[in-house]
């Protein structure tokens, strides 16, 4: 099974100020973060590297600067000559690295699509009404549960990420999580704690998004991907461009499946990965659901040479 290879990419909360630096002299990553400025009219270089208004914690900044670090790192990957995927996947944003990596969307189109994906998820929701949680420590089935009893006819919780046994993140109407949290608590819940996110993502609160999304993928081309490309919303392979448009609208509005997709993937045959983008957030959440899976981190040129070395060595 050595010729197996899924290529993992993170969402939002991998992003860190100066996640690009260990790159610097690399011209391809040069070229890719100018790409970006171009598409999107502000300097993308800048933004990462100093960040100095405090944008990149910001949903409409946070997306773009992190698809663009992921497809640097990806195309330096590739110019080292390492393997290419026989799989893709994303956890919610990365969903759109996984599309670039797979040819199924350009990157320039990418780039402006996720800056408008993260402008329309922000306004969907007026600023202090929703709010994410990160439940730690309680099994699916618990929080799912506490998750309708803490829901009442006007303000709902739901479950929104499944990230790995024992870590799912809610998010819903803010009361309604803050009743989930101190119920979580009474139920065993070793941790329970709100995130720094502004969007209730992954929940039906994310329609006005998801119809905002739906109408300005219609205007982007999107091809037939290289190699299958998981969705986060129902955990299953997309193979062409109208299950990935659809895959697209309904993934703001269904949780991520992440724990699903990532035992969908070793039950395919996929042993080897490699987490393509900045942090190591999605090698420990791999590590929590498939011990066997082994996981690449690719935050350094050492990094991705010695991937691709052991990858070349085993093919």
């Amino acid at each position: 099974m050595g010729s197996q290879l899924a290529f993992l990419f993170p969402g939002q909360g991998s992003q860190s100020k100066g996640m690009l630096d260990p790159f610097a002299g690399e011209a391809v990553v040069a070229a890719t973060l100018q790409e970006a400025s171009d598409a999107l009219g502000y300097d993308m270089a800048a933004l990462i590297r100093d960040d100095t208004e405090g944008k990149l914690d910001r949903t409409e900044y946070t997306q773009p600067a992190l698809l663009t670090a992921s497809i640097a790192m990806l195309r330096v990957w590739q110019q080292r000559s390492g393997a290419a995927a026989t799989q893709v996947a994303g956890h919610s944003l990365g969903e759109y690295s996984a599309l670039v990596a797979a040819g199924a969307i350009e990157f320039s189109d990418a780039v402006k699509l996720v800056a408008f994906r993260g402008k329309a998820m922000t306004e969907a929701v007026p600023a202090g009404v929703g709010l994410m949680a990160a439940i730690l420590g309680l099994d699916d089935a618990v929080v799912e549960e506490l998750c309708g009893n803490s829901s009442t006819a006007s303000e709902k919780v739901w479950a929104a990420n499944y990230n790995c046994p024992g870590q799912l993140v809610v998010a819903g109407h803010a009361a309604a999580v803050e009743r989930l949290m101190d119920a979580a608590k009474g139920a065993g819940a070793k941790r329970a704690l709100p995130l720094a996110v502004s969007a209730p993502s992954h929940t039906p609160l994310m329609q006005p998004a998801a119809e905002a999304m739906r109408e300005r993928l219609a205007g982007i081309e999107i091809k037939s991907p290289a190699c299958p490309v998981w969705s986060n919303a129902d955990a299953s392979p997309k193979q062409s461009a109208a299950e990935i448009r659809e895959a697209l609208v309904a993934q703001l509005v269904s949780p991520v499946r992440w724990t699903q997709t990532v035992q969908k993937l070793a039950a395919a045959g996929i042993a080897q990965a490699v987490e393509i983008g900045p942090n190591k957030v999605l090698a420990g959440l791999v590590k929590r659901i498939e011990r066997d899976m082994t996981v690449a981190n690719t935050n350094t040129v050492e990094q991705i040479e010695a991937a691709v070395q052991a990858l070349s060595a085993q093919a």
